[in-house]
C-alpha cells in the first residue's frame, strides 16, 4: 500500500498540549481500519512514516517502541500466543468505533447530507411550527397559547372571556419510533479496485452506526451482513477486521438474509441500507453459483428486482448508497429502488457518512396521525 499525505504539519500543530501517545494514537487507528485490524501491520506502516515524515522527533526520548509498550500497558494490544504477534483487544475495538462515530458527526456538523420528508405528523418528542385542534389527550406542554388566545378574544368581550374546547391550538410533534436496520456491505472485489479504497469508509459508517446505536437508541437495532459470492452475517465486533475479498457482488442473497433477519425482529419499522459500489454478479441457483461479471446479465438482475418487490410488500424501505459514478449502474440503481419504491444516495467516500447517518437519524422519526 502507498501513502499519499498532505497536512502531516497541520495535524500534528493541532495536537500540541497532546502527550505523544495520544498524538499518535489517532494515527495508529486510522491504520488499524486500513489495515482491517491487522496490528503488525499498522505497526509498519507507523514505522514507516515515522521514518518519512520525523514523527517522534517532535517528541523529547519518546519512540515507536515507547508508543507499543504504552499500547500493551493500556490494555490496547495484547500478545497472541499461539501465532506470536500483537492483536487488538475489546477495548481497541470500541475505541475505533467511537473514533469513527466522532469523525462522521464532526462532518455533519459542516454541512447536512441526505434529505427526505414524511408525510404525516403526529404525537411525539419535536415541537414543529405547524398547529391542529386539540385533542383528548394531547400534552398540555404544546399548547399554542399565541393561537389558543386569538380563538378565543374572536368571540369574547372586554367584560366576559369564554375559552371554548374548539380555540385550543396545540403544536405538532415528531413521534420518535424504534428501528429496525440491517446494513449490507459489499465486499467484492471492486471495493478496492482502480487504486480507491472504499471498504476501508464503509467499515467506518457501520463502526460509527452501530456505537451510535449502543450509546443512543438502545430500543433500536442494527444486523450487519456483508456480501460477496454469498451474503453472512457479522458481529459488531468484527466489523474493523472486514476484508475485500475475490468476491463478486450477490446482492439479492444479501437483500433476501437482509429480510430475513428483520421478520425476526418485532418493530413497526424496519429498513434495509446498503453500501455498494458494482452491479450484482452472481446468484445462487440449485445449490450452484451462477455468474457473468459483463454488463448487467437480465437473469441476475431479475431476481435482486424480485426480492426488492418481496421487501416492498413486507414494508420494508431499501435505501442504497451507490458509491460508483456508471451511468448503467445508476440505472440498475434506479429501477432497484423503483421496484422497491426506496430511496438511493449516489454518494462519494468523503460524505457517505453523512448521508447514512442523516437518513437513520430522519428515519427514527415517524409522524403518526
Amino acid at each position: 500500500m502507498h501513502f499519499k499525505y498532505q497536512r502531516w504539519d497541520e495535524r500534528f500543530a493541532k495536537s500540541k498540549g497532546q502527550s505523544p501517545f495520544d498524538t499518535l494514537w489517532d494515527t495508529f487507528q486510522e491504520l488499524l481500519t486500513i489495515s482491517s485490524g491487522d496490528v503488525q501491520q499498522a505497526l509498519r506502516w507507523l514505522t514507516e512514516l515515522d521514518n518519512d515524515y520525523d514523527l517522534t522527533d517532535r517528541f523529547d526520548d519518546y519512540n515507536i517502541g515507547d508508543f507499543v509498550d504504552e499500547l500493551k500497558e493500556r490494555g490496547y494490544i495484547e500478545q497472541d500466543n499461539k501465532q506470536q504477534i500483537y492483536v487488538m483487544t475489546r477495548k481497541t475495538e470500541r475505541s475505533l468505533r467511537q473514533r469513527s462515530l466522532e469523525e462522521i458527526f464532526n462532518n455533519l456538523k459542516k454541512g447536512a447530507a441526505g434529505n427526505h420528508q414524511t408525510d404525516h405528523t403526529g404525537k411525539g418528542l419535536e415541537r414543529q411550527p405547524e398547529t391542529r385542534k386539540w385533542q383528548q389527550g394531547d400534552d398540555i406542554a404544546n399548547i399554542d397559547s399565541v393561537g389558543t388566545m386569538m380563538n378565543m378574544l374572536r368571540h369574547s368581550n372586554i367584560d366576559q372571556m369564554k375559552l371554548h374546547e374548539d380555540d385550543i391550538r396545540v403544536h405538532d410533534t415528531d413521534h420518535y419510533t424504534s428501528v429496525a436496520t440491517v446494513l449490507l456491505i459489499d465486499l467484492s472485489h471492486s471495493m478496492v479496485l482502480y487504486g480507491e479504497d472504499r471498504i476501508t469508509p464503509a467499515k467506518k459508517v457501520a463502526m460509527a452506526l452501530s456505537e451510535l446505536i449502543l450509546n443512543n437508541y438502545a430500543k433500536d437495532s442494527l444486523d450487519i451482513v456483508a456480501f460477496g459470492n454469498e451474503a453472512w452475517k457479522v458481529d459488531i465486533e468484527d466489523l474493523p477486521y472486514l476484508k475485500v475479498g475475490p468476491y463478486h457482488t450477490n446482492t439479492q442473497q444479501a437483500l433476501e438474509l437482509a429480510r430475513h433477519t428483520l421478520h425476526r425482529r418485532k418493530f413497526a419499522n424496519k429498513q434495509i441500507f446498503m453500501i455498494t459500489d458494482g452491479k450484482p454478479s452472481c446468484i445462487i441457483e440449485n445449490g450452484k453459483m451462477y455468474k457473468n461479471s459483463f454488463g448487467l446479465d437480465r437473469k441476475i438482475v431479475n431476481r435482486v428486482l424480485d426480492e426488492a418487490v418481496k421487501c416492498r410488500r413486507d414494508d420494508i424501505d431499501i435505501t442504497t448508497f451507490m458509491i460508483a459514478r456508471d451511468p448503467y449502474l445508476q440505472d440498475f440503481v434506479r429501477e432497484l429502488t423503483k421496484a422497491n419504491k426506496g430511496r438511493a444516495y449516489f454518494a462519494s467516500l468523503d460524505n457517505l457518512g453523512g448521508y447514512i447517518f442523516e437518513d437513520y437519524i430522519r428515519n427514527r422519526k415517524r409522524r403518526v396521525k
